[in-house]
């Protein structure tokens, strides 16, 4: 029986090559798998038919666009998912939803061995790679531009020997990845960090400088779903794709970071994200207002570590599993409305309300009606400072006190 190879298939150059590429050098017979996750472009059965014109046995073509959104993005936006505080995962969490698909293709296809086209450089490697072995330990991954040194050179020329029907040009400044959730773009001049974006860079937002009228948009959430918009209902796809919409016409949503991949170097990285970092930060301040105090403390920590385990690829591990049933309880209540202005490349929320609101108005006012006993604010003091006293009077007995009368004071002189 032949061998076949699945192939993580998006319809460009490199992924339309690699099928005769592999194909002429393990023997195999090439699966082509592509996934929509909302990254626009061509139709898919014009790819799915590209595919098999250049040498797949099999297309398999997926709209994903629903469980994407709805199983990845949404428990990225509950876990406030920002990778160095900054990043919304873009790439990150499109690849296990991709290789469940591949996986999925592999069993069906009776194939041994799944491919992507990742180089040996990046973080995608890994997240295909242990995404692939930790659904099936037994499949074999392939990567033809790592593993059967295909490069863009060679990728140009086969294409133009083989006449593949594939535009071909040594001219592409950037690498870029996008999806519903938002749009990364690497490498070209941007690899000199002192370089600024060029207009060109960006897709998905206007230039924030020369903004439109503001726009002021009412997020309806239960627990930590975006359900409606100003009133109308959503599902999470439709959430992202008008706040996509929304925000990126007023330019929210960039963001230029020198950021720690996983393999140990710094990449230079542009993102578009205007829909998840709107909804982001609305959902931040919903859970401000709905999460209970330590609850919240711990659940920042949580988030730092759910975050970085998805970017280094580690989407279906026990501890991520572990980390999301934390993460689910604290949502329990964050249920309500934020009311956000989205304007000159800023969505500043200017309104809050939720039937689960921990926010008491006669607690926190200092007006008449003030319900808060203030008389019992001196004992807590006491308690609540007791600890650092009694060290502050062990210091001083022992000669290690702040010194009180040295030149470092400020206003004293030397």
């Amino acid at each position: 029986m032949t061998e076949r190879v699945v192939l993580a298939y998006s319809g460009g150059l490199d992924t339309s090559v690699a099928i005769g590429w592999i194909a002429e050098r393990t023997g195999a017979e090439v699966i082509a798998v592509a996934v929509d996750v909302g990254q626009g472009g061509e139709d898919l059965e014009v790819i799915r038919q590209r595919a098999l014109d250049c040498g797949a046995v099999e297309a398999y073509v997926a709209d994903a666009r629903d469980e994407f959104a709805e199983e990845y993005c949404m428990p990225a936006l509950r876990a406030n998912g920002l990778y160095l505080d900054r990043y919304p995962l873009v790439s990150a969490i499109s690849r296990p939803i991709i290789v469940k698909h591949l996986v999925r293709a592999a069993r069906q296809f009776d194939a041994q061995t799944v491919a992507h086209g990742c180089t040996g450089k990046g973080n995608d490697q890994v997240r295909f790679e242990v995404g692939i072995t930790s659904l099936a330990p037994d499949l074999k991954c392939l990567a033809p531009v790592r593993d059967l040194a295909l490069t863009r050179e060679k990728a140009i020329a086969y294409a133009e020997q083989h006449k593949l029907p594939i535009a071909t040009t040594k001219h592409n400044p950037f690498s870029i990845d996008q999806n519903v959730w938002g749009r990364a773009v690497e490498t070209g001049f941007l690899e000199d960090i002192w370089n600024g974006p060029t207009k060109d860079v960006y897709s998905y937002t206007d230039d924030p400088t020369f903004p439109p009228v503001a726009d002021e948009v009412v997020i309806t959430f239960d627990q930590g779903i975006p359900v409606a918009l100003d009133g109308v209902a959503v599902t999470p796809l439709q959430a992202i794709q008008e706040m996509n919409r929304r925000a990126g016409a007023q330019g929210v949503g960039r963001i230029d970071i020198v950021e720690d991949r996983l393999v140990g170097i710094k990449s230079r990285e542009i993102y578009e994200a205007p829909g998840a970092m709107a909804l982001i930060a609305a959902h931040q301040e919903l859970e401000n207002v709905t999460v209970e105090r330590e609850q919240a403390r711990f659940k920042r920590t949580v988030e730092q570590r759910w975050t970085e385990l998805v970017y280094d690829g580690m989407w279906f591990s026990p501890l991520k599993k572990s980390l999301e049933t934390f993460i689910d309880d604290t949502q329990r209540y964050v249920s309500g409305d934020i009311r956000m202005v989205l304007h000159g490349g800023r969505a500043t929320v200017t309104g809050r309300r939720s039937e689960a609101s921990l926010y008491d108005f006669n607690l926190a006012t200092y007006d008449e009606g003030d319900s808060f006993d203030q008389s019992q604010a001196r004992g807590f003091i006491e308690i609540f400072g007791l600890t650092a006293k009694l060290s502050a009077a062990r210091d001083v007995k022992f000669g290690n006190g702040v010194d009180l009368t040295g030149a470092d004071l400020p206003g004293s002189k030397a």
